[in-house]
């Protein structure tokens, strides 16, 4: 009984590690190279990505659906995590064009448009973040790059449907 308590307390202390480790490291389980564009899957709800988590005191509650989702805040970009895992697992490479959000379901399809300058991405949202206050949105460095994000920007976040391709 001892070892089964000493066990349990050792893996929520290495989930909540993982959990402030930052946006491509959040979660690790079933790892793949692939971070999931050519083959994007609907959401599983009941995946232990798309449960609430908490970081740094706050807790998030990863959306059922994303269908009809529209939200305009504030962008930022990350890439210097490469290699390190996504919230789904798989392996994060700042080329792609992936993304990470605190409560759309994983993977997400989404259209992500800097509203300075009209240029749009569809990204797929594979992690988790940004946890910094005011940020709504984390795109790779390649997404970033695609729509002249450099630093930080207003943007506009629609959910594309699976019928829709990606360009």
């Amino acid at each position: 009984m001892q070892h089964f308590i000493y066990t349990k307390h050792i893996g929520v202390m290495l989930f909540i590690s993982g959990l402030l480790g930052g946006c491509a490291s959040m979660f690790s389980h079933t790892p793949s190279d692939s971070a999931g564009l050519g083959s994007h899957r609907a959401p599983n709800i009941n995946a232990p990505y798309n449960k609430p988590y908490k970081v740094r005191g706050i807790t998030y509650y990863p959306l059922r659906s994303a269908a009809g989702y529209n939200e305009v805040g504030t962008a930022s970009w990350y890439g210097s995590e490469s290699g390190n895992r996504t919230a789904m697992g798989t392996r994060f490479i700042p080329h792609q064009l992936t993304a990470a959000h605190k409560t759309l379901p994983l993977p997400t399809r989404v259209r992500v448009t800097n509203l300075n300058n009209g240029r749009h991405v569809d990204v797929i949202v594979n992690d988790r973040g940004p946890f910094k206050k005011g940020r709504v949105i984390d795109l790779s460095h390649g997404a970033a790059k695609k729509i002249g994000l450099h630093g930080i920007a207003r943007v506009k976040i629609e959910h594309l449907d699976d019928k829709i391709s990606q360009k």
